[in-house]
């Protein structure tokens, strides 16, 4: 298949292992923004096929696993809310709030529906004008446009009973916050290329010169990251920090300017808190004014303060790749996928998720 058996060809990752660590002549430190990518690397063992002296920490780039437990919470009693029907992306159902989570609350009789797309959503709303629907929009600049258009549509449409919670947050305040963290240990990064397949890269320029850290934006099969790992590392050896395009299949500097548009008309930038992080300036998306109507956190106010996450729960330093899943005491333990203490154990890009699935077998591609 184009495009996957050849980025998967054992051949082809064993060259680049030998090329990685043919130019690798001390230790360097490199953090994969996205949880996808954390999967993949954890799924092929690409963090054992590299040279020892190169350490790969996991960032935030698991949309599921920064929403704060406070906006759980929002959506549990949002969907709890008689009337309401809350449509979600499967991998939010089983995250945990404070108390319960909405598979939970599902179960105990709220109108919890499972969707594939928020105009899911918006037919719902159109079959069901007597009932409030609620889509729980979240993720990063990837899923943002698809949420636009949502509401967009719904507002072109007159659609009065559909709202939307946005949880949307921006990579770029990430990756400063990350770097300015007194424990910070990134040398380098690799970017996820499917946000920058909307965004573009014009924004980690500034960054790469700021932190003098070179950033390369990356795919997700074994081959791409493995290349982004060989580029990355060589800026580093070479003492240089730039923005390399690997993912340029997929990639372009200017990113998708129509979904830009869209995201612009809908949405502006604004604070937003993130699991582990805090709240960080500038970090996410909001409604605009004239689609206020549309915002669920409007129509239904949280009113009773949510207590906050599991304290045994160590997800914000692995956010923030201070410690991996396995340096967690309850890793395996009191926390699994059935009983998640957080949500980087059940979501479908959680580091967490990824170890306690891969990590305790040997990797499909390892050869040492």
């Amino acid at each position: 298949m184009k495009y996957l058996d050849e980025y998967r060809d054992p051949a082809a990752v064993q060259q680049r292992v030998k090329a990685i660590e043919a130019i690798t002549t001390r230790p360097h430190t490199l953090m994969e923004v996205c949880g996808g990518q954390t999967h993949s690397i954890v799924k092929y063992g690409i963090d054992t096929l590299i040279p020892d002296a190169i350490t790969l920490i996991h960032g935030p780039g698991c949309p599921v696993c920064v929403t704060p437990v406070n906006l759980i919470d929002h959506a549990i009693a949002i969907a709890e809310e008689s009337g309401v029907i809350f449509c979600s992306f499967g991998d939010m159902l089983r995250v945990p709030g404070s108390a319960t989570d909405l598979l939970q609350v599902k179960a105990e009789g709220a109108d919890v529906r499972m969707v594939y797309s928020p105009l899911d959503a918006v037919r719902i709303a159109q079959e069901n004008p007597e009932r409030e629907v609620v889509f729980f929009a979240v993720g990063f600049e990837t899923t943002a446009p698809a949420n636009a258009l949502a509401v967009y549509q719904a507002h072109q449409e007159g659609i009065k009973n559909f709202s939307i919670l946005s949880s949307h947050v921006l990579v770029p305040p990430a990756l400063h916050a990350i770097l300015q963290s007194p424990q910070s240990r990134v040398q380098g990064f690799l970017a996820a290329g499917h946000v920058c397949a909307v965004t573009g890269y014009h924004a980690y320029h500034e960054i790469a010169e700021q932190y003098h850290v070179p950033i390369v934006v990356t795919g997700f099969e074994p081959l791409d990251l493995l290349q982004g790992i060989y580029h990355c590392v060589a800026q580093l050896e070479q003492g240089t920090h730039r923005v390399e395009n690997q993912y340029a299949r997929s990639v372009s500097e200017a990113g998708n300017v129509k979904a830009q548009e869209l995201m612009e008309t809908v949405f502006t930038v604004t604070d937003r808190e993130w699991r582990g992080l805090g709240t960080l300036p500038e970090s996410g998306l909001a409604l605009r004014e004239n689609f206020a109507a549309f915002d669920a956190a409007l129509r239904y106010p949280l009113t009773t303060p949510s207590p906050g996450e599991d304290a045994r729960c160590i997800s914000g330093a692995i956010l923030q790749g201070h410690k991996k899943p396995c340096d967690c005491p309850e890793f395996a333990k009191a926390c699994t996928p059935e009983r998640p203490l957080g949500a980087p154990m059940v979501s479908n890009e959680g580091a967490c998720a990824a170890y306690y699935r891969y990590r305790r077998s040997a990797p499909a591609l390892k050869d040492k």
